[in-house]
């Protein structure tokens, strides 16, 4: 058990049972986020409480340092002498301050190879024996050793592993060859975990500048630089795709294969995290002539670099699985999203697994070159060579296009092959002294999984309202606690609580019709949504109810407020989140202009998100629906079924509590399109596909001042806007212009 964490733990626990007996009206809000505080810290703590003794004592907070170097270097050396000043039940530690002979051997070593830890060496004597030695001893002890010493080959009838009672002299010129072979042996091992902190560094330095780009366009909108060095960067560098335009969408890959690219800044910052890797995978690792303790330069090199890989490995194991989080702090902390850190966490543990090859490569030579029996192969590397084969096969399984064939198989084997690919690996190092990175990075996983429980007990286990509206798509209404906060923008994961799906989840954006519900639009695909669909159409009025559980909310909202122009631009089933985002921004009482692009192939299209439509009439913000195939038929059925769902559920919307009665005036003749056409007169829609490139040019001219473009939509359409937002970043110099995408693609 870890003290420090468990006293932390108590605090904790006290603090929660607290704030349960307080009650007040005014600041119910806040003592709801002080309890998820607490909670969160205690989660934390109780973690850290259980660490185990072996992930306290090791790397990175215990390295060897010079003390052992110079200490094992000396002693190594006397001990290849043969002599021996004490019997075997004694340590050397213990022989060399309590035995005169010993000590004034191994401070010569001292006096001429490792002068600067004189004082460490009178420290361990104090340590290991209670012995007080003083600067005057040592002095003494070397002025012994120069009268007195004798190598071996002075003494008569001398048989090795006999004790002696003089100093034995040694090569003063293999003192600095010992010296040098324990600094690469023993300090290889210091070097990579700080090698290690190096890059854990280089993150934390890249956190902090996303940050601080990011929240300023939050906190400081009106000091966002329009210069032509700022639009160059933000043009050529932070902004666009790595290649032509694809991001969200996948780019083939030699006629097989699909990858997802990801943005032009995030292929900089890996490939920069790539060459520091390359290189602290290979500094400061030499061979000194004449090693003592390899037999050549070959075997001596080849167990160097298999450390230094294991350890630069190891060391980021913990940050590879905080970025696969969907807990992930830095979310908050950066403002990038969930999708940026699956891409991070994808690249990294690309990296990761090829450090790993290389450690498992290396030492296998290494160990065939000294001969290892198989049959000899101790425990500890077989639970290594599970972990690898693990890593191996998350790294081919993770490919997009089998992610894409079956994502619910994927994710399975993934979970089952991550532990097994952490805990063999913790077993592998346990008496490595490398157990916390491991141990860490059990806890983040572990820290996540627990937050997700909470999350999902603090939402409930609602029964859901599911109809099944046109255009293959499923409306769920779900009621929600009070103290459940909804974010603009956000998503949230739904878990079907049936037998056949109950583990699967799936993230969407939603929308909030008044205090009580979030509503969740879900176009129907394979899996899950497939069997609800086919369920629902044997229903007369296609309407269920499904127990279900939500994890939530996850996400951002954009700063669009704080823009003269927000512009909001979905595709198909992208509308929700857009138009919940959007709809938020009535809500600030200024004369900002915000205008929303939905593109959809057919009217058809329109009916499942009506209510939404028409909650839109009367409000300033200026919608424009692009109906890229307007000749398709709609049943009549389908039409109807816009106002069923409003009409079955709470008739007083707070979207529009009048809406049933707009539907009841018009009575259709016939016409279905010219129908929908009356009813969203308020709508601008246009026939035809969205000339993407002159929409954001007229944006940006017609703005007032600074203009941000919010997208979620078809992955092709949202790298077109990102693409046109790029190349429009300077179409005026006195204005700025963002681009923020809410579209998450990660399978």
């Amino acid at each position: 058990m870890y003290t420090p964490a468990v006293c932390s733990s108590l605090i904790f626990i006290s603090l929660l049972v607290l704030s349960i007996f307080l009650k007040s009206t005014n600041h119910h809000k806040l003592i709801y986020k002080i309890r998820t505080y607490l909670i969160i810290c205690l989660t934390i703590s109780c973690l850290a409480s259980v660490a185990p003794q072996t992930a306290q004592i090791g790397a990175p907070f215990n390295k060897y340092g010079q003390p052992k170097i110079a200490f094992f270097g000396c002693n190594y050396q006397i001990s290849l002498t043969t002599a021996r000043f004490c019997s075997e039940d004694k340590s050397f530690e213990w022989c060399y301050c309590n035995n005169f002979n010993a000590f004034a051997t191994i401070a010569h070593c001292y006096r001429v190879g490792h002068e600067k830890e004189i004082d460490s060496l009178l420290d361990m004597c104090k340590e290991y024996s209670n012995k007080t030695l003083t600067k005057d001893i040592f002095e003494k002890a070397d002025h012994y050793y120069n009268n007195r010493a004798k190598t071996i080959d002075e003494i008569p009838n001398y048989q090795p592993y006999e004790l002696v009672d003089y100093p034995i002299k040694l090569n003063e010129s293999e003192i600095h060859i010992f010296e040098s072979a324990y600094e690469q042996f023993l300090g290889n091992y210091d070097r990579s975990i700080d090698y290690g902190f190096y890059l854990i560094a280089y993150w934390i330095i890249v956190f902090a500048l996303v940050s601080v780009g990011n929240w300023s366009k939050v906190l400081l909108p009106r000091l966002q630089p329009t210069d032509s060095l700022t639009n160059w960067f933000r043009k050529n560098i932070s902004l666009p795709a790595t290649g032509y335009k694809n991001k969200t969408s996948e780019l083939p890959l030699f006629k097989i294969f699909d990858m997802l690219v990801p943005t032009r800044a995030e292929s900089l910052i890996l490939a920069t995290f790539g060459g520091l890797c390359l290189y602290y995978m290979t500094v400061d690792i030499y061979y000194t002539p004449g090693n003592p303790l390899f037999s050549n330069k070959y075997t001596a090199l080849l167990k160097y670099y298999a450390v230094r890989a294991s350890l630069l490995s190891s060391s980021l194991m913990p940050l590879l699985i905080l970025f696969g989080g969907r807990n992930n702090i830095l979310q908050y902390i950066t403002r990038w999203d969930y999708a940026t850190f699956i891409t991070l966490h994808r690249w990294v543990s690309r990296i990761i697994i090829f450090m790993i090859l290389i450690h498992a490569l290396f030492y296998t030579i290494y160990l065939k070159d000294r001969g290892l029996p198989e049959e000899s192969i101790p425990l500890y590397i077989w639970f290594g060579v599970a972990a690898i084969y693990a890593g191996v096969v998350i790294l081919v399984q993770g490919l997009l296009i089998l992610r894409r064939k079956c994502y619910e198989v994927f994710l399975l084997l993934h979970i089952v092959l991550a532990a097994v690919f952490i805990f063999g690996a913790w077993l592998h190092v346990e008496d490595l002294y490398c157990v916390w990175f491991y141990y860490t990075s059990a806890v983040v996983w572990a820290f996540d999984r627990i937050i997700r429980l909470l999350r999902m007990t603090e939402f409930g286990f609602p029964i859901a309202k599911v109809y099944l509206l046109s255009d293959e798509t499923l409306k769920i209404i779900i009621p929600k606690p009070k103290n459940w906060q909804a974010i603009p923008g956000g998503h949230a994961f739904i878990h079907f609580l049936k037998p056949s799906c109950f583990w699967q989840s799936h993230p969407f954006t939603y929308t909030v019709d008044d205090e009580s519900n979030i509503i969740l639009f879900i176009k129907v695909k394979r899996g899950v949504t497939r069997q609800i669909s086919n369920y629902l159409m044997t229903h007369k009025d296609r309407y269920t109810t499904i127990r279900v559980a939500i994890e939530g909310s996850y996400g951002e909202s954009t700063p669009a407020s704080k823009y003269n122009t927000a512009v909001f631009f979905a595709g198909g089933n992208g509308i929700p989140g857009i138009f919940a985002e959007a709809y938020e921004l009535l809500k600030y009482e200024n004369k900002q202009s915000i205008k929303l692009y939905w593109v959809v192939r057919e009217y058809k299209s329109l009916l499942w998100f009506y209510k939404e439509l028409m909650a839109l009439k009367g409000t300033k913000i200026e919608t424009t629906i692009f109906i890229t195939r307007p000749n398709s038929s709609i049943e009549e059925r389908d039409f109807n079924s816009r106002t069923f769902t409003s009409l079955l559920d709470d008739e007083s919307s707070p979207l529009n509590p009048k809406q049933h009665t707009i539907y009841d005036s018009i009575k259709s003749d016939g016409n279905i399109i010219k129908d929908i056409q009356k009813e969203l007169s308020h709508i601008k829609l246009i026939e035809s596909r969205p000339n993407i490139k002159k929409i954001v040019e007229t944006n940006i001219n017609e703005s007032m001042g600074s203009t941000c473009f919010v997208t979620c939509g078809a992955p092709s359409m949202v790298d077109d806007i990102r693409h046109s937002v790029v190349l429009n970043l300077d179409y005026d110099r006195n204005k700025r212009v963002d681009y923020f995408e809410q579209l998450q693609v990660w399978a």
